[in-house]
């Protein structure tokens, strides 16, 4: 089960090259019968404490993450306070620049975390908290800045809807479908999502030294619609993928430490849907 998505690239067992290790605790022709009951031994059954990856293990671990990207998001956004000046409708300008500030650190910052998860070989649950925490500042600050901008908070909560309206028909889609994630879709997506990611990070950079105006790609206009669409649909297939590496790893019988890289591989795709979700919503709605 090679795979070429960064998250699980680099781990031995997502990519088949530690199946020995697991093959006497998922091949029952491996398992013995104890007639005496002496401690210890197997009963007919899979050893009783193998310590492996299970959907259960991955939700709660995902569930964890994610609270606290939220809590994180939370707290950035009533330390923030008010954007505004006093009661107006005004933006206060310091204001707004101190949320951009927690907002880019957020996203650098989060950046490198994401980087180091991916390529780590081992995984480690307090880096992927660690990168829960910092997108959590991102998500909050960005949240701030893009709901003043359209003069309404209530903008977050949909866009948090959305998120999960987008993830749960997705789910649903990949089981009552029964979609069948090729070698061939996952370097199709992959290839397009790191082709995404250099265009962005080349359209940032040329937006950040002025060589392109009201943020290129990116901006809060038409093209900038179009492009977040298109995210949101290359974020969707890669939800597919991490779909089928958690089914695969369960199957696989992965050790349970493996359930924080799969946490990790859904908390980041879960955070750029919303964020594409804040986009779409704030450039329908535009400016207050």
């Amino acid at each position: 089960m090679h795979s070429s998505n960064p998250v699980f690239a680099r781990n031995d067992q997502f990519n088949g090259r530690g199946g020995q290790a697991t093959a006497t605790a998922t091949d029952p022709s491996q398992w013995t019968i104890n007639l005496d009951n002496q401690p210890g031994a197997s009963t007919g059954t899979a050893p009783a404490s193998t310590g492996r990856m299970t959907l259960d293990s991955v939700v709660e671990k995902t569930a964890i993450t994610l609270g606290v990207v939220v809590a994180a998001a939370a707290v950035t956004w009533f330390m923030l306070g008010s954007l505004y000046i006093g009661d107006s409708s005004v933006i206060d300008s310091d204001a707004l620049a101190t949320a951009f500030a927690f907002a880019m650190g957020g996203a650098i910052i989060g950046f490198v975390l994401a980087l180091v998860n991916s390529f780590k070989k081992v995984i480690s649950p307090a880096l992927v908290l660690a990168y829960a925490a910092v997108e959590g500042v991102f998500v909050g600050a960005l949240s701030k800045v893009v709901s003043s901008y359209v003069g309404d908070p209530a903008i977050v909560f949909q866009a948090v809807l959305a998120t999960f309206v987008a993830f749960a028909g997705t789910l649903a889609a990949y089981k009552f479908f029964n979609i069948q994630v090729t070698d061939k879709f996952r370097k199709v997506v992959t290839i397009s999502i790191m082709s995404f990611a250099a265009v962005m990070l080349v359209n940032f950079v040329l937006s950040m030294t002025g060589v392109l105006e009201s943020g290129g790609l990116r901006g809060f206009n038409t093209l900038g619609l179009v492009v977040s669409v298109f995210a949101v649909g290359l974020a969707v297939l890669m939800l597919i993928l991490d779909f089928d590496f958690v089914e695969k790893g369960v199957e696989a019988g992965l050790p349970a430490r493996e359930s924080w890289r799969a946490a990790f591989g859904l908390t980041v795709t879960v955070v750029w849907i919303y964020i594409e979700m804040l986009r779409i919503l704030a450039i329908l709605r535009g400016g207050d």
